[in-house]
């Protein structure tokens, strides 16, 4: 496989300590672009690698707060503006604690869009295929197995050096992952 175009190496491991330990020497070592396939969230895995924290949530924040204002507008528009002269039960035009329910449930359908679409983009799906399932021990994943891959995009990437270090970490195997 050595001659065709790769994505990059794979190295399995059988505990989550091993691939934890792996991605931090890997993360030393001045690899950047890499991940790991786990059958189970392996705790403290995403420092390891060297993944950023998102801000999706100040942007749910912020889509719930438009939310919560068009709401309210919209229902004080309908009230006081376009239908004044319906003045059900001599309430007041402008009766705030009767917005406040609609208010709430536009606010959590504007945060609740928000976090799935920008989940969805974040995370580039839909993805029916991805190059790590030509990884040969890649079924074990999702049984047993954890899998750490640096891509051949990483910078620092060149395949005789990469494949001894990730030999170094004595995984069980060391595989090419083809495109």
């Amino acid at each position: 496989m050595s001659g065709s175009a790769i994505y990059g190496l794979a190295a399995e491991f059988s505990t989550p300590e091993a691939i934890l330990t792996a991605a931090g020497q890997a993360r030393e070592a001045g690899y950047t672009k890499m991940d790991a396939y786990t059958p189970f969230p392996v705790a403290d895995l995403d420092e390891a690698l060297g993944m950023q924290p998102t801000r999706l949530g100040w942007a749910v924040l912020f889509a719930g707060t438009i939310g919560a204002l068009l709401g309210f507008f919209m229902q004080w528009y309908a009230n006081v503006i376009a239908w004044p002269l319906l003045n059900i039960g001599g309430r007041p035009l402008n009766d705030w604690p009767s917005f406040i329910v609609i208010t709430f449930e536009v606010s959590v359908l504007f945060a609740a869009f928000t976090a799935g679409l920008l989940m969805l983009a974040r995370n580039g799906l839909p993805q029916p295929y991805h190059p790590i399932f030509n990884a040969p021990n890649f079924a074990g994943v999702s049984r047993d197995k954890f899998l750490l891959c640096i891509e051949a995009t990483d910078g620092q990437f060149d395949l005789r050096e990469t494949k001894a270090f990730l030999m170094e970490l004595k995984p069980n195997r060391v595989d090419e992952v083809a495109l």
